[in-house]
């Protein structure tokens, strides 16, 4: 029986109980609960309960699947009432168990019969309840006659001093009797200081006695509580492990504390969980009959599956031929349904390994043997299932394993290619080839963050035969993510690698290094040095990448000659594409690199990874900031944000994503660059190891473009000097001339050219090289201008309007000098029309006042412009359409939302029309062109 919970506090003075702390008193006891992380919103509605309750009377029923939170929210509940001085009456329901009949009732009321009374006309009810709920008498009213007494008693007890809280924990699991009573009292507590709270499971058809009662429902944790839950009760745990358990329990508070750790040792593969909570996702699975139970354990082994294909999989294991009725015991229990594909779907993740928990070992090869022989000969799925149904060596299953491992990276399913080459390393009965494997595994393990796998497979490479690079290389990988300090070994003592085999050890090595040695000039010269002696694997994403992170500037020809050799983009795994995008950027062609993020991008749109679109968004707008396309960095970066946002292991790239967004909007609209918090910063530089040098080459970009030449000239000039920042700021030369031309410091700019061009020498590239020959033609003085003008033009620049806008704004300048003001005023035009479609808002007012030297009328139409007729008789009804839209303020994104185009076209359809207008902005727009509905 349960006692009294709670102190019996006196009432305050005026016979009325104190209730003014009833609030601060919840959140106080539930302050540092790590099992009621993310409930705030039901802990506030408790608390309001309370209130009303003490007030009034109220009911709540507390609704949520097994391991939800349900206790320990009545638990927090009835700290906090008796705390307040509320009493507190409980009982429990138990589950698996058949009840006595009124056992509930009783465990309730027992403390109120247990207490000495005197014998007394008022004690009659009490001692007619004792003797029905204690002797088992007949109710002496019938069996109408006990709700009310009950409910008699109750209210009795609230207005003996103290308000009561009747706490219900697993209604559902109650006897019969006593629910039908409670609920009755449920429904009466109004004008009472009685409070009546209950926890029960959801039904798919809510059970008729509580409906129409006050509900709260208890929703699934937000991924961010999920983290912290996991943190606070599970510490140690390495990233890899957190993003499975969170995606397995999706907010499932018992399953995040009680699924086991995902383990690959474990032979055959089976989905984790634990007895607790087995017994409350799936309480009745082991009562299934077998036939339903085969279909659920082929379902849990290959989820992605149609029902067809299970069945017959089914059918394999004990030798009956299960049909679809074999799967309505399963639904009935609510563990699975079927979706309009003829999928079996779970009702949760995380019942998947509830349903199977405890399978015996020779009945899951038994599956796992029964689905490889239903599956597509030779797939990858069918390889793994076969892989996990054979016991001892294999070499024949581990040399298939190993060579579809590719086709798992094809398909962007890198995780599996890593248990393939695992699986692949046991199988094999000869030591070489067991090494190879693991190796291999533990290399895939590291890129894609496995940290305590990488260590696990790297050891187990070490104890086979293996050559002096992949000892190298597996040495290395037992040191992942321990940050011991160690450096890596010197490059410059690597053995040159003989074999195929030695030259992807090497090529691995060399990947995990390169960032490493990239601050330290002499270790990175060698690792350089070591890249150039396999001219062979030229165009290998791998040396690409590493060339591109030690040495972006002194190979960036070799780079890019590297990544235009690369053929057949679309059989290439998207990590590759991400690599060889990276090395682009980083050697100065941002062009080539947005084509190969936005693949990237698109490959894992296609197969559904939004997990891995974050890193990919936050380059996608670093090719477009380097390329001076601020709208479009600008929405890039916005993306990103919004993916990363209080996902677990992603933070680092939302505070990329916001400080470069802020960087973003202070270049398009000149304004200031906010310094952004210390932590950001600091989780920043986790996405990108460049992010300072970024940050510092935009800064002085937006002086730049909000014309504060003077503080930018010198700040430049540094970035481009330090070899910390040069390979960033060389994407600002053109900038960087701008500031110096409007210094008057065009010779010492000129300077600082031809060193930087000496430096590169052959190394570099026609992109780069653009660039020097526009800062060149904008430094130019009168005498020299028209040469290099005319030199500048010569290059095809109409797919580098960041290069085109500026060189058009310096020549349209040269032209006024020159007192040419007609060719100027066009000039400067299109000048404005470039920069309008990269969206540098602020340099428009800086381009009206040359347009105003130049002779342009105030009124926005330079002399001899079209009027409106003539306007638009120039124009086609599309580009009519979109100058008006643009006219009245809409952005190029929302034109492009409006009329079906991407934001990019509307730029190019600008970019066109203000030329052919005579105008230098949007608002110039809307009076050059009247709308036509005000007519």
């Amino acid at each position: 029986m349960n006692a009294q919970t709670g102190p019996s506090a006196r009432p305050a003075a005026g016979g009325r109980q104190a209730t003014t702390s009833l609030g601060g008193s919840l959140r106080g006891s539930l302050r540092g609960s790590p099992g009621l992380l993310g409930r705030d919103p039901e802990l506030l509605a408790l608390k309001e309960f309370l209130r009303e309750a003490a007030a009034h009377g109220a009911t709540r029923v507390v609704c949520g699947e097994a391991g939800a939170g349900k206790s320990t929210l009545l638990e927090a509940t009835v700290h906090a009432a008796t705390a307040t001085g509320m009493r507190v009456l409980r009982c429990a329901g138990i589950r698996g168990a058949t009840s006595p009949d009124l056992s509930g009732l009783l465990q309730i009321v027992w403390p109120v019969l247990a207490a000495p009374r005197r014998s007394s006309p008022a004690s009659e009810p009490l001692d007619a309840l004792e003797r029905v709920l204690v002797d088992g008498a007949p109710a002496p009213g019938g069996r109408a006659w006990l709700p009310f007494a009950v409910l008699e008693v109750l209210v009795s007890v609230s207005r003996a001093g103290q308000p009561l809280l009747v706490a219900v924990d697993d209604w559902d699991a109650l006897d019969e009797p006593s629910r039908e009573v409670l609920t009755f009292v449920a429904r009466r507590t109004g004008g009472h200081p009685l409070a009546l709270l209950m926890t029960a499971r959801p039904h798919r058809l809510p059970p008729a006695p509580l409906a129409g009662l006050p509900a709260l429902p208890l929703d699934p944790l937000p991924p961010a509580e999920s983290a912290l839950l996991l943190a606070s009760r599970r510490p140690g745990l390495d990233a890899h492990t957190v993003r499975e358990l969170l995606a397995t329990a999706a907010g499932h508070p018992l399953a995040l504390l009680e699924l086991p750790v995902p383990s690959e040792d474990s032979l055959p593969a089976l989905p984790a969980s634990s007895d607790r909570l087995a017994a409350a996702l799936a309480p009745g699975a082991a009562r299934l009959p077998q036939e339903t139970r085969d279909l659920l354990l082929v379902a849990a082994l290959h989820p992605t599956g149609e029902l067809p294909l299970l069945l017959s999989a089914a059918s394999r294991i004990g030798g009956a031929a299960p049909d679809f009725t074999a799967l309505e015991p399963a639904e009935h229990a609510g563990l699975v349904a079927v979706d309009d594909g003829m999928r079996l779907r779970f009702s949760h993740p995380a019942t998947a390994g509830a349903v199977v928990h405890g399978t015996e070992p020779r009945r899951s090869r038994a599956a796992h043997a029964a689905l490889a022989e239903v599956l597509a000969p030779g797939s990858v799925p069918m390889l793994w299932h076969r892989s996990q149904a054979v016991q001892g060596y294999d070499a024949e299953l581990a040399g298939r394993l190993e060579a579809v491992q590719g086709q798992a990276l094809e398909q962007c399913e890198p995780p599996l290619a890593v248990r393939l080459l695992r699986r692949a390393a046991e199988l094999h009965p000869a030591p070489a080839d067991r090494g190879r494997c693991a190796l291999r595994a533990a290399q895939l393990a590291e890129v894609l963050g496995l940290d305590r796998m990488a260590r696990t497979m790297a050891h187990r490479a070490l104890r086979e035969r293996l050559g002096p690079l992949g000892t190298l290389c597996a040495e290395t990988l037992t040191r992942t993510g321990r940050g011991d300090g160690r450096p890596p070994a010197d490059p410059a003592s690597w053995p040159v690698p003989s074999g195929a085999a030695e030259q992807e050890n090497a090529l691995e090595l060399a990947r995990i290094t390169a960032a490493s040695v990239a601050g330290d000039d002499e270790r990175a010269e060698a690792l350089l040095a070591f890249l150039d002696g396999m001219p062979e694997r030229a165009d290998d994403p791998r040396l690409l990448h590493a060339m591109a992170t030690v040495g972006s500037v002194r190979r960036a020809a070799t780079v890019l000659a590297g990544v235009s050799a690369v053929r057949h983009l679309a059989d290439m795994p998207v990590r590759d594409l991400e690599r060889l995008g990276e090395a682009a950027l980083q050697a100065g062609d941002p062009l080539r690199a947005l084509d190969l993020f936005r693949q990237a991008e698109r490959r894992h749109r296609f197969h559904g990874l939004a997990g891995e679109l974050p890193p990919v968004l936050l380059r996608l707008g670093l090719a477009h900031l380097a390329r001076g396309e601020w709208g479009q960095g600008e929405h890039a970066f916005r993306r990103c944000a919004a993916l990363a946002e209080g996902v677990y292991d992603q933070d680092h790239h939302a505070a990329a994503a916001r400080l470069l967004e802020d960087l973003v909007r202070a270049l398009r609209t000149g304004g200031t660059v906010r310094p952004g918090a210390a932590g950001d910063l600091v989780a920043a530089r986790r996405s990108m190891r460049s992010i300072d040098a970024v940050l510092a080459v935009g800064r002085a970009w937006a002086l730049v473009e909000c014309g504060r030449s003077g503080a930018a000239l010198p700040a430049l000039s540094a970035l481009l000097t330090s070899p910390r920042t040069r390979a960033v700021a060389l994407f600002a030369l053109v900038p960087f001339a701008e500031a110096a031309e409007a210094e008057n410091a065009s010779g010492e700019a000129l300077a600082t050219l031809d060193r930087l061009e000496a430096e590169l020498g052959g190394e570099c590239p026609a992109v780069v090289a653009h660039r020097f020959t526009v800062a060149r033609a904008v430094l130019a003085d009168d005498q020299d201008a028209q040469t290099l003008f005319e030199q500048a033009f010569t290059e095809d620049l109409s797919r580098q309007p960041f290069l085109e806008a500026p060189l058009r704004l310096a020549q349209g300048r040269w032209l006024r000098r020159r007192r040419q003001f007609a060719d100027s005023r066009a000039t400067l035009r299109q000048a404005a029309a470039g920069f309008t479609m990269l969206g540098a808002e602020a340099r428009a007012p800086r381009i009206v006042e040359e347009l105003r030297a130049s002779g342009e009328r105030t009124d926005g139409g330079a002399p001899g412009a079209p009027g409106e007729d003539a306007a638009r008789a120039l124009l086609t009804a599309r580009e009519l359409r979109i100058a008006e839209l643009a006219g009245h303020g809409l952005s190029n994104r929302e034109i492009g939302e409006q009329l079906g185009l991407a934001p990019r076209t509307i730029g190019a359809y600008l970019y066109r029309i203000f030329p052919r207008l005579g105008v230098t902005g949007r608002a110039q727009l809307a009076e050059v062109l009247r709308d036509r509905h005000s007519r």
